[in-house]
């Protein structure tokens, strides 16, 4: 490792638990327990502890479900950020944060009343909340068995072309890649809680993976233009928006061999690593109120740092991507 690549190292590391057990485990390989040891930080330090801290006695932050207003939080992006900071659900805050969204959180309007982890809404929440569902040991235990019925939901709204998209299909005929993701994300993450072999379900994440994959994950199907430029650019949290990275990031945690057509969302990450060794981060996404997670746009980034050179460290086979 070169000096400045030791400097970019220690400069992840100089950072919140929930990046720093992540570049222990993903960059460095260090021995379990010491990943362990900095993982169950992120719940008792920094922003873990204070993203469950602003949680209220019914189970929700900002006194909202669902949404993307900056002034306030919500219940669902609350959950995607915890999921990505990869915070423990066995830690004790963790399981009384959880259980009071279980427990007291409802979807409003059309579906007021519904649980929270039974969604009945659109395809890119139900595979969120399915994410969620299975991150935090709730596939079980959702009321009603919500969570299989939304896979069944979900098994129905695949599209002809193998995806899916959260416009009905009169406005929109096509899938989309940002639904796509949000629900395969959903489906991997049940299918590998329940340790599932429903031959439905795999053929489903299946044709979702090779919609993605047939358009080299940012190219229109067909044209070969880039679909969306939004796609190119890498931004943390994610929450629904789909881009290059994060669906990088769905394939390494797939496991395996990456696919070859992978080879041209590979090259654009590589080609967006700053002479420093750094990524930038992306355009900003609604800021959970109390903290900010995200350093300005086109300013290094700790957060597209790491999920970028562990996508690499995964397509080089393990070897190091300095």
């Amino acid at each position: 490792m070169s000096r400045m690549d030791q400097q970019v190292v220690d400069w992840l590391l100089d950072s919140d638990p929930a990046i720093r057990w992540q570049v222990r485990r993903d960059l460095l390989d260090e021995p379990a327990a010491r990943v362990a040891a900095e993982r169950a930080r992120v719940a008792d330090e920094g922003w873990g502890r204070d993203i469950l801290a602003l949680q209220d006695a019914n189970g929700y932050w900002g006194g909202d479900v669902y949404g993307d207003r900056r002034e306030r939080d919500t219940v669902m992006w609350t959950l995607h950020v915890l999921l990505q900071f990869g915070i423990d659900p066995e830690a004790s805050a963790v399981r009384e944060a959880i259980a009071r969204v279980r427990d007291h959180v409802t979807w409003p309007d059309g579906d007021a009343g519904v649980p929270f982890f039974e969604t009945r809404y659109e395809e890119c929440v139900t595979g969120g909340v399915l994410s969620y569902a299975a991150y935090f040991g709730l596939l079980d235990g959702a009321a009603g068995g919500g969570t299989d019925r939304r896979v069944a939901r979900l098994l129905e709204q695949r599209r002809d072309d193998g995806g899916w998209n959260c416009d009905p299909p009169e406005q929109s005929p096509r899938s989309s890649f940002d639904s796509t993701l949000c629900v395969i994300e959903g489906l991997r993450a049940y299918q590998r809680a329940t340790a599932s072999t429903d031959a439905a379900l795999a053929d489903a994440v299946r044709t979702g993976e090779e919609y993605l994959l047939e358009r080299k994950l940012f190219r229109r199907a067909s044209t070969g233009e880039v679909a969306n430029e939004r796609y190119l650019g890498f931004a943390f949290p994610m929450y629904w928006f789909y881009d290059v990275l994060r669906a990088l990031e769905y394939f390494r945690s797939s496991g395996g061999r990456p696919d070859a057509r992978l080879q041209p969302a590979l090259d654009l990450v590589r080609s967006q690593r700053g002479e420093d060794g750094r990524w930038p981060a992306g355009p900003q996404r609604p800021a959970l109120r109390a903290y900010v997670l995200e350093a300005p746009e086109g300013r290094p980034s700790r957060w597209n740092t790491l999920r970028a050179l562990r996508v690499l460290r995964w397509a080089s086979n393990g070897e190091e991507p300095w």
